[in-house]
């Protein structure tokens, strides 16, 4: 019956409109590189030592602990306290387990062994109880008091110590890092404490899902501290990203926030970091063996041979995190690195004057100077390029840069004047094969310009350029590409010449206005694809240009295309945009919730939701408003008088501060909202149906009520139990047991007119329509007569589209809910409760509207008024709650309060 009301275009639509979802969160949570991270393995038995806190703090925090990290000798050593180590404190996210330190705790215990414990680090872990901080924001600020007293408990595990540390170093994992920054906002809170700051897939920007004020008040609070002391901050921070593998907490939401860079702090994504080069998802980022490898070969360099303990030279910190996280020129840091080398020796001096070279070496007893006379080659060439495969013993200079396969180095000539020779120092190395190639080249043969494919191409036109010179390096300038919703593949084919050994190409994404660089290696011959993507836009003020850096072979040709690719693009929407959609679904069904309270109010009846929804879910009776309101608030005069009045500032100018305004993204998220509004209306029907039959084969209605009173005697009490509920348990519980109520009523009344019509035959004489008309001017005595099977249908129409707006609003609940749940044996009643101010109303109302008949209402005063105001609170919705999802069902309950009041008015 509801796929009746449908025409075939518009189903047609809904179904394209699912396929396009599809192709989008295929890319999300599919369309990324295999999981290339090692696993990270325990030696010896993990062990986790409990670390007594004070009767007090224990007290107060009763679900939180803190826990000593150790292994074999190590953990049996130090059960007798106090330590002698580097204090590191690991804080898991949400539903993060504190054993999840045992992955870097293993790696820097074995690298402490190897030096003979000259220094070694002591990890602690926050037991938060696994507690699910990304639904709800109430305990967060309780969690940052805790880490506070953690802190102070750790250092006094090290009084009497020679070298007893005064400050901690902090890792913490997704939500755990935005703990460790709130820290700052403490009042009591000595800055001093914190002496590094490393965090792992945490949201910095804003909350992946705001689905209660406490989130986005305390991302608020802590943003807006962080930017207002950025130059008072001197904390030395790291945040780094999972890259595309991490569906859960999108890389661009990682980037520290503006001014931040007062503070050293540095945002990189895994894929970019040297001897990483992964990407990594959600939770292998704690145990990704590679990236715990950087992290702890950059705190070994970060200790401070007089202390023993980590500098507190900021320089030297950013230095350290920026060699091992930004830029490896495959050497070991040195803070103060030797400028001028010592070429003298008995080594082998030889000459080169050709402009390109190859010297491939099996086993070499003698160290070799290779020199190339510059004097001649800067009258032809700018710039001069050499790689080499050999990955130990001296680099060229500090100036190279590391890649997984070789190391190379880029001069531009013109920097160096002074300059005779450039000098290749090749050691004397026993049984290693290594190839060093070097070529002088004119910039303007290897940097190469490739315009991208336009937007809405489809993926239909590419664009192409061949690599016809047997050059070892290129730059493809890819222009007109910096916004997050263009995404593209790039597909390079390399043809090589007869060649018995393998060549390896590497292709390297670079984005120069950000740390989020990507490589891929391929074997020549072949044919490889790259997803092209950004996570972050490119800044108004930012001239720089995307690269794709190509380190080739001189045996082989290449041959770069490039175009549109529309499933990313939809992937990109999803991203960046996908936990709006609720706002958008939830406002289709207030557009549909007003045509059928307007049908009701002008004709008598209540036609179809699907009909409804087809007719009155329109984009143009929505984003307009929006767009004009966005226009105006960039006048003085309007934006002073919407600060009068108190209103919130417009999503819509959030998201543009954020560089993540799509074009037509608001149409592209209300037809997705269309579509879903549409299928969910199917199932919360088909639904109906399905338990309405198991009703009847279970218990056998009468017959239709002949009573359709508002307030049965059981429902003041009902209402006020389920308050009571509200107030001493949680909000969301009260609102899913009112939920469950309103959902058996209807299904009672669906198995009523079911076997109403099962019972008796259709009387042709009397139409529907005119049934509706005279119902239309009974007076109040209906309420004592009985509710006919027209009325009973009606009922039915406009109940469906109730239980579907009723549902994302306790969709939207139930976050709150789980929390209480999972911490039931801590707490009994949820502080602060986010759902309960909506209870209070949504319970009453819910009652009533259980009891409620379209009869009853058609000729209410309050009707009519009822019927407007779900149209400005679906535009509400969009201006106010696309990215802030805890308002959204404030503006749906609205409706369904004034439904419930036509009943009394």
């Amino acid at each position: 019956m509801f796929l009746h009301s449908v025409n075939l275009w518009n189903l047609a639509f809904y179904v394209f409109m699912v396929f396009l979802a599809t192709l989008g969160l295929w890319d999300v949570f599919f369309g990324f590189e295999e999981n290339k991270c090692s696993m990270s393995y325990m030696f010896e038995y993990p062990e986790y030592q409990k670390i007594e806190l004070p009767k007090k703090l224990a007290k107060r925090y009763p679900a939180y602990e803190l826990y000593l990290y150790g292994e074999g000798s190590y953990a049996e050593e130090h059960k007798i306290l106090p330590l002698t180590g580097i204090p590191v404190l690991f804080l898991p996210g949400n539903a993060g387990s504190y054993k999840q330190v045992r992955s870097i705790g293993s790696i820097a215990l074995r690298k402490a062994e190897d030096i003979d414990f000259k220094y070694h680090f002591d990890f602690f872990s926050v037991n938060f109880n696994e507690e699910l901080v990304a639904l709800y924001g109430g305990s967060l600020q309780k969690q940052t008091k805790f880490v506070h007293e953690c802190i102070k408990t750790i250092l006094k595990l090290y009084k009497g110590q020679e070298f007893a540390p005064k400050s901690v170093a902090i890792i913490g994992h997704s939500m755990g890092g935005l703990v460790a920054r709130a820290l700052l906002t403490l009042k009591n809170f000595k800055h001093d404490l914190i002496n590094l700051l490393i965090t792992q897939a945490t949201p910095h920007v804003a909350p992946v899902m705001p689905l209660d004020r406490f989130i986005t008040d305390f991302y608020t609070t802590v943003n807006n501290y962080w930017i207002l002391n950025a130059r008072h901050i001197n904390l030395t921070t790291l945040s780094v990203a999972g890259g595309f593998r991490d569906y859960q907490v999108r890389s661009g939401l990682t980037f520290l926030p503006k001014l931040s860079h007062h503070t050293s702090a540095l945002s990189v994504v895994s894929s970019a970091v040297p001897k990483t080069w992964v990407s990594t998802d959600h939770l292998s980022i704690v145990w990704c063996k590679q990236l715990q490898l950087t992290t702890v070969r950059a705190f070994f360099d970060l200790i401070d041979a007089d202390t023993k303990q980590i500098t507190q030279n900021s320089k030297k910190k950013l230095s350290v995190l920026s060699h091992h996280f930004i830029r490896h020129p495959s050497k070991h840091f040195e803070e103060n690195p030797a400028i001028i080398s010592d070429l003298t020796g008995t080594s082998m001096w030889v000459p080169v004057k050709v402009s390109k070279w190859t010297y491939v070496a099996y086993n070499e007893s003698e160290k070799i100077y290779f020199t190339f006379p510059l004097e001649n080659h800067r009258k032809i060439y700018t710039h001069v390029y050499c790689q080499s495969t050999m990955l130990q013993g001296v680099d060229l200079s500090w100036k190279a840069e590391l890649l997984p396969t070789i190391k190379f180095l880029t001069l531009r000539l013109q920097d160096y004047p002074s300059l005779s020779h450039l000098v290749v120092y090749v050691p004397s190395v026993h049984g290693s094969k290594f190839v060093v190639d070097c070529e002088f080249f004119k910039k303007e043969t290897r940097f190469i310009q490739l315009p991208v494919t336009h937007l809405f191409s489809f993926g239909l036109s590419s664009r192409k350029v061949m690599l016809n010179t047997n050059g070892l390096y290129y730059n493809i300038e890819l222009l007109n590409f910096g916004q997050i919703y263009q995404a593209f593949k790039i597909n390079v084919v390399s043809k090589c010449s007869a060649v018995k050994e393998e060549i390896t190409s590497i292709y390297k994404l670079h984005i120069p206005w950000s740390y989020e660089d990507s490589l891929t290696i391929a074997q020549a011959p072949s044919s490889t694809e790259i997803s092209l993507k950004l996570h972050i836009a490119q800044p108004e003020n930012d001239s720089h240009v995307a690269l794709l850096k190509m380190y080739t072979s001189s045996d082989c040709r290449y041959e770069v295309t490039i175009k549109t690719s529309f499933s990313q693009i939809l992937g990109q929407v999803v991203r960046f945009h996908g936990g709006a959609l609720p706002a958008y679904v939830i406002s289709n069904m207030l557009l549909t919730y007003r045509g059928q309270l307007y049908s009701l109010f002008s004709t008598g009846c209540c036609l179809e939701y699907a009909t409804m929804l087809d007719k009155e879910a329109k984009p143009y009776k929505v984003d307009p408003f929006v767009i004009i309101i966005k226009f105006l608030l960039g006048y003085k005069w309007f934006k002073e008088l919407w600060d009068v009045l108190l209103l919130p500032e417009l999503d819509a100018i959030i998201l543009t501060s954020q560089s993540m305004c799509f074009p037509l993204i608001s149409l592209i998220l209300f037809l997705f909202g269309t579509c879903t509004a549409y299928w969910s209306g199917l199932l919360s029907s088909a639904s109906v149906r399905l338990l309405s039959s198991l009703w009847l084969a279970l218990k056998r209605p009468s017959e239709l009520p002949k009573d359709i009173k508002m307030i049965s005697p059981d429902l003041p009490f009902l209402t006020i139990v389920l308050i009571i509920v509200s107030w001493t348990t949680c909000g969301a519980l009260a609102i899913l047991l009112s939920y469950v109520y309103y959902v058996f009523k209807v299904v009672h009344l669906q198995a009523s007119l079911t076997t109403f019509k099962n019972s008796q035959p259709v009387n042709p004489k009397h139409s529907r329509r005119s049934e509706k008309k005279s119902n239309h001017h009974k007076d109040s005595s209906v309420h004592h007569l009985r509710l006919s099977a027209n009325d009973a249908e009606d009922s039915l129409r406009m109940h469906s589209t109730v239980i579907n707006l009723l549902t994302w609003i306790v969709f939207l609940s139930m976050p709150s809910l789980v929390y209480w749940l999972k911490n039931l044996r801590y707490y009994f009643k949820l502080n602060p409760d986010p759902c309960k101010p909506l209870a209070f109303i949504l319970i009453p109302t819910m009652a009533v509207l259980g009891n409620t008949y379209t009869v009853s209402i058609k000729s209410s005063k309050l009707l009519k008024t009822a019927s407007q105001f779900p149209l400005p609170l679906a535009v509400g919705v969009i201006a106010f709650g696309s990215a802030h999802l805890y308002r959204v069902p404030c503006f749906a309950f609205i409706p369904l309060l004034l439904h419930a009041l036509c009943n009394f008015m």
